[in-house]
């Protein structure tokens, strides 16, 4: 396994039908959850936004972790339309205290990817893995100085 760290910016959709908004939110929990053992057991790090149907994620790691990953992610039906927005090397983790950072639960975090979402109408060639990721470090960075 190589050491070196990777980041990757992923846009997935989620599928399926949910009976109403509590079913939905619970489905993306376990996602959360499931993300957050899987992340600390390979060494990845990262952060996931869910808005309107949609995640924004960035994940941080050694290669193989980070593909592994990718490849679980693709494979779970409960995500649809998973693009691949950037893979790159990168000299440091952003989110390295977060085995996988949730926001933009709050009003303010759910308008700012809104901005997103009416820029790119969610379509994976509009979308800009280094846009995503500042997304994600700033409310992050807010969230861990709100909790401070």
């Amino acid at each position: 396994m190589s050491d070196d760290i990777h980041k990757a910016g992923l846009l997935t959709a989620i599928t399926g039908w949910w009976r109403d908004d509590v079913a939905l939110r619970d489905a993306v929990q376990q996602i959360l959850v499931t993300s957050q053992k899987n992340n600390r057991a390979a060494g990845v790090t990262g952060a996931l936004m869910f808005n309107s149907g949609c995640f924004a994620q960035i994940l941080e790691g050694p290669m193989d972790a980070i593909e592994d990953t990718f490849e679980r992610i693709q494979q779970d039906e409960r995500h649809g339309d998973v693009s691949l927005l950037a893979f790159e090397p990168t000299s440091h983790r952003s989110f390295e205290n977060w085995s996988m950072a949730f926001v933009g639960a709050s009003l303010d975090d759910a308008a700012r990817f809104a901005d997103v979402a009416r820029a790119t109408a969610f379509d994976p060639s509009r979308m800009d893995g280094d846009r995503i990721h500042a997304i994600l470090r700033e409310l992050t960075m807010a969230e861990e100085h709100t909790a401070a």
